[in-house]
């Protein structure tokens, strides 16, 4: 396969536009076009639809597109190794992360990386919602769950304790829990598609954190949302110790049921698909985020 061509096709796939993508690898618009349908035909796919107005992927092409990008790592890492290529940072890296994790934890810190690597570009996507690494063509993923596919390598960013929290106005209504059976008749706030949760003692005691079988009104997709709501007095949520330890230090939340822990075994993992090559804007990517976030957690010793 003519990796020229792949190359071309990704450039064509980002920008949408098929000359402006042979112009940047300094091919004239014909010869692009021509480069293109020869990589097609070679393929038996049309991997961009056409028209006069516009460029779009086809469902072929949307497939072929993280593939195509696998190819272009594996060859600059062949390069790099035959001392071909130079192993600066550079590039765009497509990262995905929790939303909430991100606005607290990754954004403040992403100006001093990029002064450190002027030559890589950050594309970021954040959401609370589980991301396709692989499908969405993503080089590196922040998950806060426990690891279990195992097309995927990750490195250990810190450990993710998760507890149950209220604020002090709720308790104060509706009473505090002294058993996990007695959190059936409160207010739990819910978090999307939240399955129960195990609950565990350091002694062995067990329960069960689990919205769908209490009186739960309120459902969040949005982890930055669910501790406000909670702070605001809504009910009983389940929290990582990143995301409230410093609400509850001021006070503003408390530990609802303090000897249980959730025991879910969660991770914070930074992963990348098993098959790619660390590149150098990966690699220093993580590091730097291991450097910065996990390497002393702030919320560690709360």
């Amino acid at each position: 396969m003519d990796l020229e061509s792949v190359r071309l096709f990704v450039r064509a796939a980002e920008k949408l536009n098929i000359s402006e993508a042979g112009r940047s690898l300094g091919l004239a618009p014909a010869v692009a076009s021509t480069r293109l349908a020869k990589l097609e035909k070679n393929l038996g796919s049309d991997l961009l639809h056409r028209s006069t107005r516009k460029v779009s992927l086809s469902t072929e092409g949307a497939e072929f597109l993280p593939f195509a990008r696998e190819l272009l790592a594996q060859e600059k890492a062949a390069r790099a190794a035959l001392g071909l290529e130079t192993s600066e940072a550079s590039g765009t890296l497509r990262f995905t992360a929790p939303s909430s994790f991100a606005q607290m934890y990754v954004a403040p810190i992403l100006p001093e990386f990029l002064d450190t690597h002027p030559n890589v570009k950050l594309d970021l996507h954040l959401s609370d919602s589980m991301v396709g690494l692989i499908e969405g063509s993503f080089d590196l993923s922040l998950r806060n769950s426990a690891l279990e596919d195992s097309s995927l390598k990750a490195r250990k960013l810190a450990d993710d304790r998760r507890i149950l929290c209220a604020s002090p106005d709720y308790l104060q209504r509706h009473g505090t829990p002294q058993q996990p059976i007695d959190l059936e008749d409160h207010a739990l706030i819910g978090f999307q598609d939240q399955s129960a949760r195990n609950l565990r003692t350091a002694d062995g005691k067990t329960g069960v954190f689990d919205p769908q079988s209490a009186s739960c009104r309120l459902v969040l997709n949005n982890g930055l949302s669910q501790k406000a709501a909670t702070v605001a007095g809504a009910g009983i949520s389940m929290n990582s110790m990143w995301s409230v330890h410093d609400e509850i230090r001021k006070g503003s939340l408390v530990r609802v049921l303090p000897e249980f822990d959730v025991d879910d075994q969660s991770v914070l993992w930074l992963v990348y698909p098993k098959s790619n090559v660390l590149t150098a804007k990966v690699r220093v990517f993580i590091d730097y985020l291991i450097e910065k976030i996990g390497k002393s957690p702030v919320w560690a010793s709360d």
